[in-house]
């Protein structure tokens, strides 16, 4: 039976279920879909040139990372917030994610405090653009403080988080971070503190995940959390194609949003999304 757009909808739990024109080749390609976080690829595009290049590309989604030449900040007015939705769904682009820097294993109280209010703020900036969820971040372990506590900390602060989030139809993401707390027990740790329905991860495709050339034992250990993957140089020595395979075996029908780690000029941007979308999609069939 054909999948229609509206299954896929479904599936990626939206409430919106006709906003997005996805498209022919991410639905032939699999269950999987496709998309871009601007870190870095396209940190110096501006909003119109990322929805055109994505659109040109066949890709699907976007994750707005916050400082970058788009513009989509806390900042903007509810007439500019608007117009943000309303361009992203004329261009058939589904807001997977807001990119926040929000992070909280600080040793100091009030700084985990300021981050909490913070993401506050991009869960109704998400609400007003019509953005799935908000990104977050654990950035490491502070020296001084026993491990566990600083993973429950982290984990207490995005029940918290997630709560908030949940109250306004948003999740939060929990990026695989930071280069102690990326390791695959700590995160795990870390959601099994948190555990809100409303928190998931976002797997970040880092060398800790790989385990004598595999991923499957990290994946088998986060998967249950796992809403978005951000991936990246698709040539390199990371095992993506048993990513792919691992995800697909799963039931997994979310996002992978290309994190390259170099700037792309504009001019070449639909060129060069397409060149990616194609090597992923040769990946997926492999």
């Amino acid at each position: 039976m054909a999948v229609t757009r509206r299954d896929l909808l479904a599936r990626l739990g939206l409430a919106t279920a006709g906003a997005l024109a996805l498209g022919e080749r991410a639905r032939a390609a699999g269950r999987l879909h496709l998309g871009l976080v601007t870190y870095n690829v396209a940190k110096e595009w501006d909003l119109d040139t990322i929805l055109r290049c994505c659109r040109e590309a066949g890709l699907e989604g976007v994750e707005f990372r916050t400082t970058h030449a788009h513009g989509v900040e806390r900042t903007l007015s509810p007439a500019e917030r608007a117009e943000v939705r309303r361009k992203c769904r004329d261009a058939g682009l589904l807001q997977t994610s807001l990119g926040s820097v929000c992070e909280f294993h600080s040793p100091d109280p009030d700084v985990v405090r300021r981050n909490v209010d913070d993401c506050r703020e991009w869960v109704l900036l998400a609400k007003d653009v019509g953005a799935r969820a908000v990104k977050v971040r654990p950035n490491g372990l502070p020296k001084g403080v026993p491990e566990e506590q600083t993973l429950e900390q982290i984990g207490h602060a995005l029940a918290e988080c997630g709560a908030f989030a949940r109250d306004h139809g948003v999740e939060i993401w929990v990026e695989v971070h930071g280069d102690q707390t990326r390791v695959p027990a700590r995160m795990r740790r870390i959601m099994d503190v948190c555990s809100h329905p409303a928190v998931g991860l976002t797997w970040n495709s880092n060398d800790t995940d790989v385990v004598d050339g595999s991923v499957s034992r990290s994946f088998e250990l986060l998967r249950p959390d796992v809403r978005c993957c951000h991936i990246t140089d698709l040539r390199s020595s990371y095992p993506y194609r048993e990513l792919f395979a691992l995800l697909q075996q799963s039931g997994f029908a979310g996002f992978t949003l290309c994190e390259y780690p170099e700037p792309v000029p504009a001019s070449s941007g639909a060129a060069w999304l397409r060149d990616y979308r194609e090597r992923w999609e040769r990946m997926l069939r492999a």
